[in-house]
C-alpha cells in the first residue's frame, strides 16, 4: 500500500474530495451533538490560514488532514479522516508523519487539536496519543465541552 499512496497540497476544488468531507461532516453530525461540532466545511477549508493535504491511492481519496495557523507559533490539526474502507491500514500515521513534518517547516512550533470524547472517537485519541499528543486544556477560541478533548504538542 505504502508506496501507491502520495499525500498533496489540495486545493479542495475536485467532486470526489468535497464528496469525501460531506462524509465527514454528515458522520460528525451523527456521532456529535450539533453544538458540539467543529468540523470545517468546504468553504471554511478554502481559507488561506488553512493548509489542506489529501492522501491519494492512485486517483482515489483515501484520507485527509488540514492545519490551520492560529499565530505565528501555533497550529491546529483539522479535518482528519481516513476512508471507511481503509481504517487501520496506515493511512491515518502516514497522514500525520506528513503534517508533522510540514507544520514544523512551516515554522509552527506548536500543534493542538480538538475531538470527541466518545467511544467512537477512541481510535483517534489512540493515534493521537501514539505521535505524542498530550491532553490539555480548551485552546484558541474554544471552551470546555463535555463533547469535546483538546489535545497538543510541541514540534
Amino acid at each position: 500500500m505504502g508506496n501507491q499512496v502520495r499525500i498533496v497540497v489540495d486545493d479542495l476544488s475536485g467532486a470526489e474530495i468535497a464528496a469525501f468531507l460531506l462524509e465527514h461532516m454528515r458522520e460528525m453530525r451523527a456521532t456529535t451533538p450539533e453544538e458540539s461540532v467543529h468540523a470545517l466545511d468546504l468553504d471554511a477549508l478554502r481559507r488561506p490560514e488553512i493548509t489542506f493535504w489529501s492522501a491519494l491511492d492512485g486517483e482515489t481519496v483515501v484520507g485527509c488532514g488540514a492545519v490551520k495557523r492560529l499565530d505565528a507559533a501555533h497550529a491546529e490539526l483539522k479535518s482528519m479522516r481516513t476512508a471507511a474502507d481503509r481504517k487501520r491500514t496506515g493511512i491515518a500515521s502516514l497522514l500525520m508523519e506528513h503534517i508533522l513534518a510540514e507544520a514544523k517547516a512551516m515554522g509552527f512550533t506548536r500543534l493542538s487539536l480538538e475531538t470527541g470524547s466518545t467511544a467512537f472517537f477512541l481510535p483517534a485519541r489512540s493515534l493521537y496519543e501514539r505521535f505524542g499528543f498530550a491532553y490539555c486544556e480548551p485552546f484558541a477560541d474554544y471552551r470546555p465541552d463535555a463533547h469535546s478533548v483538546f489535545m497538543t504538542r510541541r514540534l
